[in-house]
């Protein structure tokens, strides 16, 4: 490589690093300002909270609860139990409970339970125990719960029962307790608190307390579709199945692009096919009847059809006979209302109005009145999008819409769900991502009101986008996969390929405000840039400056994501370009390899040409070796006079991958994550997905690191590495006298082979295809220069005269 060429890449590469460095930098002050008020509103938050938390805990005289000793004269306190008329209800605190203890003002109390595990609750009772009376906790409305720890230093922490949800929204408690419910003028207890698993757990729940406890169990809201009607607005893009349970909608579903249907995005891929066909009552759309509007304007009732659509958010799942399987809480459909101080998702509303494009809901609370009205754009006027107005006449405060749960599309083998939001700070917009993780499932703000927030699964998701005003902050929940599951754990049931522990449910939340009566344009589809781009330039409002910018929604994520994104977004480009031209996405793949390649044809060929003249020299090399055996120093120096004479640097093989290295990661993550490359077929039969693994055949029982599929790309990509290796590698045919670095080079070239044919196994099969057109491509580079440098006359071997 020249130094005009060289200095040309360096003047590229910096200015890339400093435009990126130079847009990083603005607006840094503002940000700082805008931080400090966010964290002074935290404050605020946090005070307020503590302060409605004093105002629900009820204090330790307030409870009925005593101390307890091993004996009369002892002054040594055991713990702290819970007094219910004549007995105590105390938490396991060892394996060897003693057969009495004694409380003051009743005196010896006798052991009653016959079993018991740590943490689990006891009782002991004076002579022949009466039953207890434990009230009934209802599922039906909110309660709260005071929590009472058993220590030597007892506290009480406040929960609520909602439905068949407990949570601690003031702070958290890492052992049992005991649960203690407002009764008439006092407290009583009606359970413990599970603090393995985070739920309440009713006395009624243990069987060995059958015979000493007196509690009713209230029945569970309602989750059977026996009251609820099913209505269904649809179009090319969309099948919006809607419920009078919550007046929102409990299915969306996608039509699949066919040849009755041009204009869907969503091909048909795998998973599609495997439920179809293993799981047929759960491949049906939507799953239950419903009432239909048909070309005359009528309502129609129709069963469900089997296939043709892809389900975007999580639904219910049923047996093979047609009975529910996994039901879905109301508060998990999309475009619920949700309420802290109501189990206001529960709600039933009357449909008041049910057109071609519009459906109309009404429903009433003491406190509120409510009309929710969905409507579908018509024809070209926003694909994938509708709208939805709610009317909240009364109290709206403490009420929330919810996005639905995404689905589960599986990117290179991994789940990677995505969720962001835009604000505005100055003139400026900005787009966050939330992250939420195990230990820190809810993330939440009050301070500020979004402009609109996504929730993706990788692929495709939703945009809630409020056009009014609304309150200020947002909410993002992870919900545990047993509580909502992916449609993914119906395939292959047998050998539980997928856990549904392993996929998490997301949903996010936007505060509705009193007096206000806010649409909201919903984007509910594949996250495709061109669609994106074609929405943002459709909703753009020149005269006030206002563009969506819903493209800022789709991400590429990553560790080095805000080097690779750049290069990602002009790679794109490319394969659109090729993409146009071919009308194949294969082919459009091999065509951005070559097009990189010629690229970086100038840092390839100076690379290249280091390893060639590296390995040209290697016998002189050794030959100053074996001269200066007993004198390392010197021979080190000899051979470094030879790499100077020759012009070689031992690292100028290193530096120009450095400066490719945004290049490759950028290619990485644009084949990775990249839409029309879903569904996307190049060999009908064997490649019938660029977004997924190559599937040659496949078998039923589960291989380790090989699944149920056999994939032939990875292989492939193994060999052609192999030989690249064995190219590249300065290792003789001949190796019965292999040195020790020769038979290290041999080794790493076999072991970097294995490893990427097992790292690329699960990879998309447009990331191999990549990785094997790259890969032959450099065996050719890499063998043409060769050729040409053998040409050149060698040096012979000139060693300095050992004194």
């Amino acid at each position: 490589m020249d130094k005009r060429t060289f200095l040309f890449v360096i003047c590229t590469t910096l200015a890339f690093f400093g435009i990126q460095q130079w847009f990083g930098t603005q607006n840094i002050e503002e940000k700082r300002a805008w931080e400090m008020a966010q964290n002074e509103k935290i404050s605020t938050e946090k005070a307020e909270m503590e302060a409605q938390a004093a105002k629900r805990r009820a204090s330790l005289s307030e409870l009925p609860l005593v101390p307890f000793f091993a004996e009369e004269k002892s002054e040594e306190k055991i713990a702290y139990a819970a007094l219910s008329q004549n007995s105590i209800v105390a938490l396991s605190w060892t394996d060897r409970l003693p057969a009495t203890v004694f409380v003051p003002d009743l005196g010896t109390l006798d052991l009653a339970t016959k079993s018991h595990r740590l943490g689990e609750p006891v009782i002991y009772a004076i002579g022949t125990p009466k039953k207890l009376q434990a009230p009934t906790l209802s599922f039906e409305a909110p309660s709260d719960l005071q929590l009472l720890t058993c220590s030597l230093d007892p506290r009480v922490v406040v929960g609520q029962q909602r439905g068949n949800d407990f949570t601690l929204p003031y702070e958290p408690l890492e052992e049992n307790a005991i649960a203690f419910l407002k009764s008439g003028n006092g407290y009583a207890p009606v359970g413990i608190f599970d603090a393995s698993n985070k739920k309440i757990r009713l006395f009624c729940d243990f069987d060995r307390l059958e015979l000493l406890v007196q509690q009713s169990r209230s029945a569970p809201p309602s989750q059977t579709r026996s009251n609820d009607q099913l209505y269904v607005l649809e179009n090319d893009y969309q099948q919006l199945v809607f419920t009078t349970r919550g007046g929102a909608i409990a299915e969306i579903n996608l039509p699949h692009h066919s040849a009755k249907n041009q204009k869907s995005l969503v091909k048909t891929i795998g998973p599609d096919r495997q439920i179809q066909e293993q799981s047929p009552a759960n491949a049906r759309f939507p799953l239950y009847p419903a009432t239909f509007i048909d070309e005359s304007g009528q309502q129609v009732e129709r069963e469900s059809s089997e296939g043709g659509y892809y389900p975007l958010i999580r639904r219910e799942q049923l047996t093979q006979d047609g009975s529910v399987r996994f039901a879905i809480d109301p508060q998990y459909y999309a475009m619920n209302l949700m309420s802290e101080d109501s189990d206001l998702s529960q709600l039933q509303y009357r449909v008041t109005r049910f057109e071609k494009n519009m459906i109309q809901f009404e429903a009433s609370q003491p406190q509120r009145s409510i009309v929710k009205t969905f409507t579908i754009p018509e024809e070209n006027n926003g694909p994938y999008c509708f709208e939805m107005e709610i009317r909240i006449d009364g109290d709206a405060r403490g009420v929330w819409v919810t996005s639905g749960v995404p689905e589960v599309e599986l990117l290179s083998g991994s789940f990677t769900p995505l969720i962001r939001y835009q604000t505005t700070r100055g003139k400026t917009s900005e787009v966050e991502t939330i992250d939420l993780s195990d230990k820190h499932p809810v993330s939440s703000l009050t301070s500020f009101s979004p402009n609109w927030i996504s929730n993706s699964n990788g692929f495709l998701g939703l945009i809630l986008d409020p056009l009014g005003k609304i309150g200020d902050g947002y909410r993002a929940t992870k919900i545990p996969g047993k509580e909502i599951p992916t449609r993914l754990s119906l395939i292959d049931e047998r050998h539980n390929l997928y856990p549904i522990d392993n996929y998490p449910g997301y949903s996010t939340f936007l505060p509705m405000k009193s007096g206000d009566s806010p649409t909201f344009r919903i984007f509910a589809g594949p996250f495709d840039e061109s669609l994106l781009k074609d929405l943002d330039d459709h909703y753009d409002e020149p005269l006030t400056g206002y563009n969506p910018d819903y493209v800022s929604a789709q991400s590429i994520q990553g560790w080095f994501s805000f080097i690779s994104q750049p290069f990602a977004k002009f790679l794109y480009m490319l394969l659109q370009l090729f993409y146009a031209a071919t009308r194949s996405w294969g082919f459009s793949i091999i065509l951005l390899t070559i097009a990189l390649k010629v690229m970086l044809y100038p840092l390839n060929n100076w690379s290249i040409r280091s390893t060639v003249k590296m390995q040209a020299v290697n016998p002189r090399v050794k030959a100053i070796q074996e001269r200066y055996k007993k004198d390392p120093k010197k021979g080190q120096m000899e051979v470094m006079n030879l790499y100077r004479s020759e012009g070689i640097n031992p690292f100028s093989g290193c530096f120009p991958m450095l400066l490719q290295m945004p290049f490759l990661i950028g290619m990485f993550y644009l084949l990775k994550s990249t839409f029309p490359l879903r569904g996307a077929v190049f060999i009908p039969g064997w490649i019938n997905n660029l977004a997924a693994p190559d599937v040659v055949f496949s078998w039923s029982t589960p291989i380790l690191l090989i699944g149920t599929q056999f994939h032939l790309l990875p292989i492939i990509l193994g060999l052609t590495m192999f030989l690249q290796q064995k190219m590249t590698t300065n290792v003789p045919k001949d190796t019965t006298n292999l040195t020790d670095s020769q038979k290290q080079q041999k080794m790493m070239g076999y072991m970097m082979s294995i490893i990427f044919t097992v790292m690329f196994y699960s990879f998309p099969s447009g990331l191999n295809i990549y990785f094997i057109s790259s890969t032959l491509l450099g065996i050719l580079q890499q063998w043409y220069l060769a050729k040409k440098m053998k040409s050149e006359p060698q040096k012979p071997v000139i060693l300095t005269k050992k004194k």
